[in-house]
C-alpha cells in the first residue's frame, strides 16, 4: 500500500489541506470536519485505493482505511499548517454546513442522556400497564415513588444535557451542571409563586420553569464555553484555582437568568407551537414524513434533528408524536422489506446477510439492513418507503404517540402503552399496515434475484469449531461475555464486514486479554482498540465499543505500545464498563480477522457467552477444517 499516494488524494478529493477544520483518527478510520463541505468529492474519496469506505456519521466525515490509518494519518497531519485553527475563518456558508454543525451538537449532547430518559420512559411505560390491569393504585405510595424515579431524569433534563453540552464545546462539566442546577433551584419556582416583579440590579427577570426544558442549557453551556476561555486569560495564575470558577458562575449564571434562558425558552416555545399546529390541522403530516424519509435521515446523519421537540414534549407532556410513530412505521417496514428479500431469494449470501438484518430491523436497529440491503436495492428501499409511509400517515390520523424514548420497533412496543388504552392497538395496526404494504410490494414489485456472487456473505456462527492443528490460528476470546454476529454492531462498517469477518463480544468484565502469542501491531493512546499478529501472520483488530475514541482514553488503561510481544491470557486493557455505558457508549466490541482471504476458511464458535481463553474462532490456512 502506498500511503504517500492515499494521503496526497485524499488531500486532493477533500479540497485541499487549507479545507480541513479538523483531522483526528481511531482504530480503522479518519475522521475530518471541514470548512467547505461543498468542495469534497464524496465519490472520488471511496474510490482511492486502499480506502475501504466513506462514511458521514455524527457531523464528522470518516474514511475507513483499516489497520493502517496511523500511517495516511500522519502524512495528512504533516500537510495541515501548523498553526491551523479549528475555528479557522472561511466557515461553509451554505445550510448544509450549518444544518450538519447543528446536528452534530444535538447528537453529542443527547447521547451520553439516552440511557436515563429511556429508561425512565420505559418505567412510565410499565406504571401504565400496572394501573391499567388494576395491579396498582395511583394513589398508592408504591405508584407514587415509581412516578418520581420515572420523572427524576425528565426533571432534571437541564442538568444531564449539560454534561453532553460540555463535551461538545469543551468546557467544564460540572460547572456547566451547576449553572443547570442554578436554573432549576427551588428558590427560582418560590420566586415565581410569590408573583412579584424580579430584577438583578436593575434589570428585569423573566422568571421561567426550566424544568425539562432543551434549548436553554445548551445555549447556556455554549456561552459558558466562551466565557470560561476568558476567565483562564485574565485569572491570575497564583489564585486561578478560585477566581476562574468564581468568573464563570458571576458572569454566566445572571446572563442565564436574564437573557439566555428566557430567548430558550421562547425559542423553546415556537418551536412546539409550531409542531402543535402541523399536528392539529395536518396530524398525518409528520408521522408520515418521518415514515417516509427516515432511511434518508439514517444516511445523512440528520436522525437527530427532531430529537429536541421529542424530548421537550416528552419532559412536558409525558408522551411525544414528532419521532416515535413515524420511526416505528419505518423501522419495521425496513425490516419487513429486508425480510422478504430473504425469504424470496435463492442467493444463501444474501438470504443469509438479510435474515440476520431484517429481524434486527424488526426490532428497531436498521442500519445493518438499511446499508446492508436496501442500499443494494434500491426498488426494496423504495417499497420500504411507501409502506413506511402509509403506516406513519395511519399512525398520524389515529393521534398515536410514544410515551418512552426508545428505538420504535417490534421489542419497543411497550413504549406506546399509556393512559389511552387504545394507543398500543393504534401501534399494533401501524405495524401491521407497515408489514403487509411493504412485503406486499416488495414481493411482487420492487426485488429482481442476483446472482450468487453478488453479495459478500455475512459472518455468522457456523455449527462447529475447527480442531487445533498445524497451519491454524486458534483465537481464544479476549473478553469475558455473550457472543454475537457482526451484523448487530451498530457500525456499518463493521456490521458490512468491510474490515473482515469476525464476531462481536459484549463483555461482562472490563479486562481485554491477549487471545494468543503475538505481537501488538496497532494501539491508540486512547487505549480503545488494538491490532495484534500471530505466528502465522493472522491480524487481528479488537475494538472495545462503538465511538469510544471520543472518550481520548478516560476509563480506559494500558501500558501497550506498538512492537510489544504478548503471551495468550495476558492482561491488555481495562476498562470501566459502567462509567463508559453511563457516558452514553455501547460496549459491544468486534473481534475481526483483518487479513483474511479467498483461500482460508474461518470458523466461529456456537456458544452464546464465552470466558476468557474459550476458542472464539480458527482461521485455517490450509482450506480443510478436516
Amino acid at each position: 500500500m502506498n500511503y504517500n499516494e492515499i494521503a496526497e488524494k485524499i488531500l486532493q478529493d477533500v479540497g485541499g489541506a487549507a479545507n480541513i477544520r479538523t483531522l483526528t483518527h481511531c482504530a480503522t478510520r479518519l475522521r475530518m470536519e471541514f470548512i467547505d463541505r461543498r468542495k469534497v468529492q464524496d465519490e472520488a474519496v471511496s474510490q482511492i485505493p486502499g480506502v475501504i469506505s466513506v462514511v458521514e456519521k455524527g457531523g464528522q466525515f470518516q474514511i475507513v482505511i483499516g489497520n493502517e490509518v496511523q500511517q495516511v494519518y500522519r502524512l495528512l497531519k504533516k500537510a495541515l499548517p501548523e498553526t491551523k485553527s479549528v475555528t479557522a475563518e472561511g466557515k461553509d456558508p451554505a445550510s448544509n454546513g450549518v444544518i450538519t454543525r447543528i446536528i452534530s451538537v444535538i447528537s453529542t449532547t443527547f447521547t451520553p442522556v439516552i440511557p436515563a430518559i429511556t429508561g425512565a420512559g420505559m418505567i412510565k411505560a410499565l406504571l401504565a400497564i400496572l394501573k391499567l390491569t388494576g395491579l396498582i393504585s395511583a394513589t398508592s405510595p408504591t405508584y407514587q415513588l415509581l412516578n418520581i424515579i420515572a420523572d427524576a431524569a425528565f426533571f432534571f433534563l437541564p442538568v444531564l444535557l449539560a454534561y453532553g453540552a460540555s463535551m461538545k464545546f469543551e468546557c467544564n462539566p460540572i460547572l456547566a451542571m451547576t449553572i443547570a442546577g442554578v436554573l432549576l433551584h427551588p428558590g427560582i419556582g418560590q420566586m415565581m409563586a410569590a408573583g412579584k416583579p424580579v430584577d438583578f440590579m436593575g434589570i428585569n427577570v423573566l422568571l421561567s420553569d426550566y424544568a425539562g426544558s432543551v434549548l436553554p442549557i445548551i445555549l447556556t453551556v455554549w456561552l459558558m464555553s466562551w466565557v470560561e476561555r476568558f476567565a483562564e486569560k485574565v485569572s491570575p495564575s497564583l489564585i486561578k484555582f478560585f477566581i476562574k470558577p468564581m468568573l464563570i458562575l458571576l458572569v454566566t449564571a445572571p446572563l442565564a437568568l436574564v437573557v439566555v434562558g428566557p430567548a430558550g425558552i421562547l425559542l423553546n416555545d415556537l418551536v412546539a407551537a409550531g409542531a402543535a399546529t402541523i399536528d392539529r390541522h395536518a396530524s398525518w403530516l409528520i408521522p408520515m414524513l418521518m415514515g417516509t424519509l427516515q432511511p434518508f435521515l439514517i444516511i445523512t446523519g440528520t436522525a437527530w434533528a427532531m430529537t429536541p421537540i421529542a424530548t421537550g414534549q416528552l419532559s412536558k407532556n409525558g408522551f411525544e408524536m414528532i419521532n416515535g410513530p413515524g420511526m416505528l412505521a419505518s423501522n419495521v417496514a425496513m425490516g419487513a422489506a429486508t425480510l422478504c428479500v430473504a425469504m424470496k431469494t435463492k442467493n444463501s449470501n444474501l438470504r443469509q446477510l438479510a435474515s440476520s438484518s431484517g429481524f434486527t430491523a424488526l426490532l428497531g436497529i436498521t442500519e445493518p439492513a438499511l446499508y446492508g440491503v436496501l442500499l443494494k436495492f434500491r426498488r426494496v428501499l423504495i417499497a420500504a418507503m411507501i409502506g413506511g409511509g402509509c403506516a406513519g400517515m395511519y399512525a398520524g390520523l389515529s393521534g398515536l404517540v410514544r410515551y418512552a424514548f426508545v428505538s420504535p420497533g417490534l421489542a419497543a412496543l411497550p413504549a406506546f402503552i399509556g393512559e389511552n388504552p387504545m394507543n398500543i392497538v393504534h401501534a399494533l395496526v401501524t405495524v401491521s399496515i407497515s408489514i403487509v404494504v411493504t412485503f406486499a410490494l416488495t414481493w411482487v414489485f420492487a426485488f429482481k434475484e442476483v446472482e450468487e456472487a453478488a453479495v459478500a456473505p455475512l459472518s455468522t456462527p457456523q455449527p462447529s469449531l475447527t480442531p487445533n492443528a498445524s497451519g491454524e490460528s486458534v483465537i481464544a476470546s479476549p473478553l469475558k461475555g455473550d457472543v454475537v454476529t457482526l451484523s448487530e454492531v451498530n457500525d456499518d462498517v463493521f456490521s458490512g464486514g468491510l474490515l473482515g469477518e469476525g464476531v462481536a463480544i459484549r463483555p461482562k468484565e472490563g479486562v481485554l486479554k491477549a487471545p494468543f502469542d503475538g505481537k501488538v501491531m496497532m494501539f491508540l493512546p486512547s487505549c480503545h482498540a488494538v491490532g495484534l499478529q500471530d505466528a502465522n501472520g493472522l491480524e487481528l483488530l479488537i475494538h472495545i465499543g462503538i465511538d469510544t475514541v471520543n472518550l481520548n482514553g478516560q476509563h480506559f488503561s494500558s501500558s501497550l505500545k506498538v512492537g510489544d510481544e504478548v503471551k495468550a491470557g495476558e492482561t491488555l486493557i481495562t476498562f470501566d464498563i459502567a462509567a463508559i455505558e453511563q457516558a452514553g457508549y455501547d460496549l459491544i466490541t468486534p473481534v475481526v480477522v483483518v487479513n483474511g482471504d479467498e483461500h482460508a476458511t474461518l470458523r466461529m464458535t456456537t456458544a452464546t457467552s464465552v470466558t476468557f481463553g474459550d476458542e472464539l474462532m480458527v482461521k485455517s490456512t490450509n482450506g480443510s477444517l478436516q
